[in-house]
């Protein structure tokens, strides 16, 4: 099959049977609405999948995926779609501050738990990774440690696609769903779908996933308190044929007094630069800002594709949402990917804690029949607890981590500092962190642990600098930087562990 096409024939995609009651209904096509697809469908499972537009997209979110997700890729029997569309492996990240640089490189493989395969999914050599041109001649030639890869979102989008709707037991469906479908005991019984020259249809299922997404329209199904909340932004630009400071790494570029700049290479020709703003309302005049703001604090390899790209102002803004999840508590419908749980974008998360969930709920009810609904809510309940561990480190260490690098406070300063010295001790100092956010350590004690040792190493840096005569004001300071360290990260574990 070629990555890059799908057959969008208008007869292919309208063509699906209301006379049905399917297995499962799947709302939406993003990332993980196809590995939900593909993954019921292996399961025996009869599927209807609904897009409203299968072109692909053009998007700046979804392009830099960590190595557990790779890993659920593999789980899943769908890591072949990082084939063939030109992707950019990445061992690690380059962290830059005021001057100074640390590189921090990916776990070992041997340090890491081995990857298990989801029975009945995994087939024909399905979880390999081809070597395609880019990847076998990009500069990487360390297989002893996991990897992550970057890549245009809609290519690899298109692939994912492709893959579910090349299933037996998969149709795709073209068409707009603007009704959630409900029987008299409130339970979901599948959706309305408007579609182009057959109007608005319903079909039917005895379950329904909704997958839509960012910018769900369903997931007040689950209840109308489901609403994110906005506490800042990113503003993108596309850099081409730029000089990377750190081939196949992620480059978080800081400072004392600047926001968070994030880079990172997506093809043979393209990197991506993701610009912090801290707030959800963004300035009027973006070109201005960035002139300003992030331009002086550009790595000099940059500066030539990032002063044209600004030349061009081409500036794709977007808002970073944050949403704890809920559990799926209503018959016959299950909310999962963005549209369930959101966190801050800056640790490149999202993708790996969605396809993760997949995993897991294709081992907790990929086997059952969804006509025995209370079975499947009784699972979907265990479930909800069950994607903690692993989702709850990935989504506070993404709060914690923009906390401190857009810290813009003296006593958030100061832990932005004492966390770049941290890493500077080398060792476990940076190959726990980084397990943490490769997304291969779900540990929320563990991740509690490595925080609060920055927040009293922070505190030691302070004493240390103070000398003797000024203890009385490191303990003062001391004091501060440990109730900040506080405030930024306990509310949000103890909303993702209880909540």
């Amino acid at each position: 099959m070629n990555a890059h096409t799908v057959d969008m024939s208008t007869t292919t995609l309208t063509n699906a049977d209301e006379k049905i009651t399917y297995d499962a209904i799947v709302v939406g096509a993003g990332v993980i609405g196809p590995c939900v697809a593909a993954g019921l469908a292996r399961k025996g499972k009869k599927v209807l999948i609904v897009e409203r537009e299968w072109a692909q997209p053009d998007r700046i979110v979804g392009e830099l995926m960590q190595p557990g997700g790779v890993r659920a890729l593999r789980s899943l029997g769908m890591v072949q779609s990082i084939n063939g569309i030109g992707a950019i492996p990445v061992t690690g990240y380059s962290v830059f501050y005021d001057g100074k640089e640390v590189d921090i490189t990916y776990p070992y493989k041997a340090d890491c738990a081995r990857v298990e395969k989801v029975k009945d999914l995994v087939k024909d050599g399905n979880d390999k990774v081809l070597d395609d041109e880019t990847i076998h001649t990009a500069d990487y030639e360390d297989d002893e440690r996991e990897r992550g890869v970057a890549f245009v979102h809609g290519r690899f989008l298109n692939n994912l696609r492709n893959i579910a709707r090349h299933e037996p037991n998969v149709t795709a469906l073209q068409g707009d769903v603007i009704q959630i479908l409900k029987n008299e005991k409130n339970e979901v019984i599948g959706a309305k779908v408007d579609i182009d020259g057959r109007g608005k249809v319903n079909f039917h299922a005895h379950l329904t996933f909704v997958c839509d997404g960012i910018f769900s329209h369903f997931r007040s199904e689950l209840s109308p308190e489901h609403v994110p909340s906005i506490g800042s932004s990113f503003v993108g630009m596309s850099l081409f044929d730029a000089d990377v400071p750190a081939k196949n790494h992620g480059h978080v570029i800081l400072g004392s007094d600047h926001m968070p700049i994030l880079v990172y290479q997506i093809s043979a020709t393209e990197t991506r630069i993701l610009c912090a703003y801290n707030s959800g309302k963004l300035p009027k005049d973006l070109k201005a800002w960035m002139t300003k703001d992030v331009q002086p604090y550009i790595p000099k390899s940059l500066r030539p594709s990032f002063d044209a790209a600004l030349a061009q102002g081409k500036f794709k803004p977007m808002a970073n949402k944050y949403l704890p999840a809920r559990a799926n508590d209503v018959t016959g419908l299950c909310v999962i990917g963005d549209a369930l749980n959101m966190r801050h974008p800056l640790t490149g998360g999202g993708m790996t804690v969605g396809i993760q969930d997949v995993v897991l709920l294709m081992d907790k009810i990929g086997d059952l029949d969804f006509a025995d609904r209370e079975t499947v809510l009784d699972e979907l309940l265990d479930y909800h607890f069950e994607r903690k561990p692993f989702d709850s480190v990935i989504n506070v260490l993404s709060i914690a981590l923009y906390s401190l690098f857009a810290a813009d406070t003296k006593n958030l300063k100061e832990l932005q500092r004492g966390c770049f010295k941290y890493f500077q001790r080398g060792g476990d100092c940076v190959n726990v962190p980084v397990s943490f956010l490769a997304g291969l350590k779900p540990s929320p004690f563990q991740l509690t642990r490595v925080f609060f040792a920055v927040a009293f190493y922070t505190i030691y840096l302070k004493f240390e600098e103070r000398g003797f005569l000024g203890l009385p004001m490191a303990l003062l300071e001391g004091i501060m930087i440990l109730i900040t360290a506080i405030r930024v990260f306990t509310p949000f574990l103890y909303r993702e562990l209880l909540g």
